[in-house]
C-alpha cells in the first residue's frame, strides 16, 4: 500500500461518483430513458478493476459504470445505450470489457464460455465477471458456477452483495452466505468488505493470482450497499428505512479513503481540489456528450427487431408513423 496507489484509487472513485450523479440528473431531465446508479459501490468497482491486468477480460452486468470508466470507456459510449441510441456502443476487444448485460446473470455464462477459450489457448489471463446478490438467485448464475468448477475455467466471479435485489432483502433470497454456496460448487471463495477499496484490491489481486497460477475458479463476495434506488424507476423509500441508510452512509467508501489519505499525510488540499476540478470537468463533458448523441427513433426498432423487416413489422411501423404524424 503506497500513497500513489491510494491517491489513484481515490481519484477513480470520486470521478466515478460524479459521473454517476450527472447521468442520474440527465435521466431526470429526460435525456436518458433509464439509469441504474452505482452510488455507494465505488470501492467494490475500483478496487477490483484496478487489481486486474489490462488483458484480463471483464464481463459486467449493467451497473459497472465506475469500472468501465477505469477501463477507458467514454461517457458517450456509456450513455448511448441508456439514451436508446444503440444496443451496445463500445468495442469489447478495445477495452477487454464486454458490453452491458441487462438480463440478470446472463453474463456469467458468457464469461465461463470465454474463460474456457482462454484456457484452451493456454493464456495466463483471467476472466472476471460482475453480478449482484439478486442475480445469484438466477439459474444462469448457478449453472455458471458449476460449469466453471467442472471445467477449471480461469475465472473469478465478483458478487457485489448490496443486501437488496431491488426491493427483496437478502434474508428472503438465501439462508447462508453466498461464498458458501460457491464453495459447494467447488470454487475458491472469500468474503470482503466491499466498502473498503484496499480490501477489495487485495482480495482481487490475491484471488486472480491463484487462478492465474492454475488454481480453482474464484468467487469474491463483496459486501457493499447501494445508497440510491435500484434504478431511476425505483423508490427505495418504499422498502428501506432511513436508519439503515444512515448506518451505511457512515461507511461511505469515498470518505473512508479521504480520511486515510489525510491520516497518512499522503494528500494535501491542492490534491483534493484538483480531483474535485477533474470531477466537474468530467461531469461537464458527460452532459455535452450525452446531448450530442442522436435522438433514438422508434421507427428503427421495427426495422431492426429482426434481420429483415417482415411484412407484419412493416405494417406496425407504418401504423405507428401514421399515428405519430397525427399529432403534428
Amino acid at each position: 500500500m503506497t500513497g500513489e496507489l491510494v491517491r489513484g484509487l481515490y481519484r477513480d472513485m470520486v470521478l466515478g461518483r460524479r459521473f454517476d450523479q450527472e447521468a442520474y440528473s440527465l435521466q431526470r431531465q429526460g435525456e436518458l430513458g433509464l439509469w441504474l446508479m452505482s452510488l455507494g459501490q465505488e470501492a467494490a468497482q475500483v478496487g477490483s478493476i484496478r487489481a486486474l491486468r489490462a488483458d484480463d477480460r471483464v464481463f459486467p452486468s449493467y451497473r459497472e459504470h465506475v469500472a468501465a470508466l477505469c477501463r477507458g470507456v467514454s461517457p458517450t459510449e456509456l450513455l448511448s445505450q441508456w439514451r436508446g441510441s444503440s444496443h451496445g456502443s463500445w468495442d469489447p476487444e478495445r477495452y477487454q470489457f464486454h458490453i452491458y448485460s441487462l438480463v440478470l446473470a446472463t453474463q456469467t455464462l458468457h464469461a465461463v464460455g470465454y474463460a474456457m477459450g482462454v484456457r484452451y489457448d493456454r493464456s495466463d489471463s483471467v476472466v472476471f465477471t460482475c453480478f449482484g446478490d439478486g442475480a445469484s438467485s438466477q439459474g444462469d448464475a448457478n449453472e455458471a458456477l458449476n460449469w466453471a468448477a467442472v471445467t477449471s475455467a480461469p475465472i473469478v466471479f465478483f458478487c457485489q452483495n448490496n443486501g437488496w435485489a431491488i426491493s427483496t432483502p437478502a434474508s428472503k433470497q438465501y439462508a447462508g452466505p453466498l461464498r458458501d454456496r460457491a464453495k459447494g460448487f467447488g470454487l475458491d471463495a472469500v468474503s470482503v468488505d466491499g466498502n473498503d477499496v484496499l480490501a477489495v484490491y487485495a482480495a482481487t489481486r490475491s484471488m486472480t493470482g491463484r487462478v492465474r497460477a492454475g488454481g480453482a475458479p474464484g468467487f469474491i463476495e463483496a459486501h457493499t450497499y447501494r445508497m440510491s434506488g435500484h434504478s431511476t424507476s425505483d423508490d427505495p423509500k418504499r422498502y428501506r428505512d432511513n436508519d439503515e441508510l444512515a448506518r451505511w452512509q457512515a461507511h461511505d467508501p469515498v470518505e473512508r479513503v479521504r480520511l486515510l489519505l489525510n491520516a497518512r499525510g499522503w494528500a494535501d488540499e491542492d490534491y483534493f481540489a484538483t480531483v474535485a476540478a477533474d470531477a466537474e470537468e468530467l461531469a461537464q463533458r458527460t452532459r455535452q456528450e450525452c446531448r450530442a448523441l442522436p435522438e433514438p427513433s422508434l421507427s428503427d426498432t421495427f426495422r431492426t427487431t429482426l434481420h429483415e423487416e417482415t411484412a407484419a413489422l412493416r405494417r406496425e411501423r407504418e401504423g405507428y408513423e401514421t399515428f405519430k404524424e397525427s399529432f403534428l
